[in-house]
C-alpha cells in the first residue's frame, strides 16, 4: 500500500491568523508565525513540521479565507 505524503501552501498575504486551521489539524503540523506579521499585520501560518503532514487537507476545508491549498503525494 502506497504512503501519502501532504504538503500545504499558504497565501500568507491572505492569511488573518484565525487559527482555525492550526486547532483543526490532527497532526501538528501548522503553526502561526511567532514574530513575522504579513503586510496587513497579521501573523501567519506556516508548515513547523512538514514531515508530518498526511494531507487530510482538514487545514484547507476550515480555512474562511481559502489561503491554504493541500497536495498529495504518494509513495511506495
Amino acid at each position: 500500500m502506497a504512503k501519502i505524503k501532504g504538503t500545504v501552501v499558504v497565501n500568507e498575504e491572505r492569511c488573518k491568523g484565525c487559527d482555525l486551521c492550526v486547532v483543526s489539524c490532527p497532526c501538528d503540523v501548522l503553526e502561526l508565525q511567532p514574530r513575522e506579521v504579513n503586510s496587513r499585520g497579521y501573523h501567519y501560518v506556516y508548515m513547523k513540521n512538514p514531515d508530518a503532514c498526511i494531507g487530510c487537507a482538514n487545514c484547507g476545508y476550515v480555512c474562511p479565507d481559502g489561503c491554504l491549498t493541500v497536495y498529495k503525494k504518494k509513495f511506495e
